[in-house]
Formats: structure tokens, C-alpha cells, sequence
């Protein structure tokens, strides 16, 4: 509740001082069989509803590729890089900056020392870029995606994001079908 308040509370960035983090009990369980880390809340999705991967077709994507694992969002947590939802100047989402991304870090990292997931999934290169700064690694999506990897004392799963743009520009629908299996074996 205390990270959760201080995340609300939260202004240091300038162009997110407007918005309210997405940090709650919404974001799943507090102690999942998964830790998932996305890019940042959308406007239709998490920032809107305040549940992570709700509302939005990224959601939908996101939620077909847990029931193919028969993984359900109880048994999950789910956050992002930064936790407000970052705009461009017509409204339409944009990726974080680096600047935000560092100035969140210090939530993921709580978050990731409060809840100790034996398994962590990042959805995205911003999200996997985004755990350099609690422990540097050397992994990246396109070399790496969908294998487990050793991190500051977790397993770490690189997976795409499941936004349809990502899936649409890349026909990678079957393909992230197939790289959601793996959790069937580390949890």
C-alpha cells in the first residue's frame, strides 16, 4: 500500500505529472506464478480501467495468450517500465523516454523486492531494457525471445509485446502462441 501511495503520489516527470500511476491491487496477485513487465499503461487500456493489459486490444491479445497456457490473471501480477501513461501532444500513446523509464525504476525494483517472482516475463524491448537498470543484462528480444535466462535471481523470459501492432506488422500471432508454452514448464 505504501509503494502504491508513493507511486500516486509521484511527479518527477514533467510531461507525466498529470497522471495517475497504475499501481494497485488491480495489477494481480502478490505472490504470482508470473511477474509480467510491459512498456507503460495505455490510454484505452490500463490507464483508463487502472488494470494492467484491460480494455484495450493489447488486453485481448494479452488474455489469449494466458488462456492457451490455462494461466489465469490471479495468478499473475502485471506491470510496466513507468507507471503513468505517457502522450503525445494529440492524446494517442507514446513510448516512454529513457528519462522516464529511469526515474520509475526504483517502483519496478520494489515492486520486484516485495513480491519475489520466481519468474519474470517482460513484454516488449522497453520492458526488457528497463530491467538494466535494477541488475544489467545482456539480453535482447531479438536474439533471446521466448528462451529463460538467469537474472538477478529469477528466471527472465523475454516475450513481444502483444499489442496489435506487433502482431500485425510481424504476423507474429502464432508465434507468441507458441513462446506463452514455455511458462507450462517453469511454473
Amino acid at each position: 500500500k505504501e509503494l502504491c501511495l508513493a507511486a500516486e503520489n509521484c511527479r518527477i516527470c514533467p510531461d507525466l505529472a498529470d497522471k495517475k500511476a497504475v499501481l494497485s491491487e488491480l495489477n494481480g496477485n502478490l505472490d504470482p506464478k508470473v511477474f509480467f513487465i510491459a512498456e507503460a499503461p495505455g490510454r484505452q487500456g490500463a490507464d483508463r480501467t487502472r488494470r494492467p493489459f484491460y480494455g484495450d486490444k493489447s488486453g485481448e491479445n494479452f488474455q489469449k495468450f494466458l488462456d492457451s497456457i490455462d494461466l489465469s490473471r490471479e495468478e499473475i501480477f502485471i506491470t510496466n517500465s513507468i507507471l503513468c501513461s505517457p502522450r503525445k501532444e494529440n492524446g494517442a500513446n507514446r513510448s516512454p523516454k529513457k528519462s522516464e523509464i529511469k526515474n520509475c525504476s526504483a517502483f519496478l525494483q520494489r515492486t520486484i523486492q516485495l513480491l519475489q517472482p520466481k519468474v519474470v516475463a517482460t513484454l516488449g524491448s522497453v520492458a526488457l531494457e528497463a530491467l538494466k537498470a535494477i541488475e544489467y543484462h545482456q539480453i535482447s528480444l531479438r536474439n533471446d525471445i521466448g528462451n529463460s535466462f538467469e537474472w538477478n535471481g529469477r528466471i527472465l523470459v523475454p516475450l513481444y509485446h502483444p499489442s496489435p501492432q506487433v502482431i500485425a506488422s510481424h504476423r507474429r500471432f502464432d508465434e507468441q502462441m507458441r513462446d506463452f508454452q514455455i511458462f507450462r514448464n517453469l511454473i
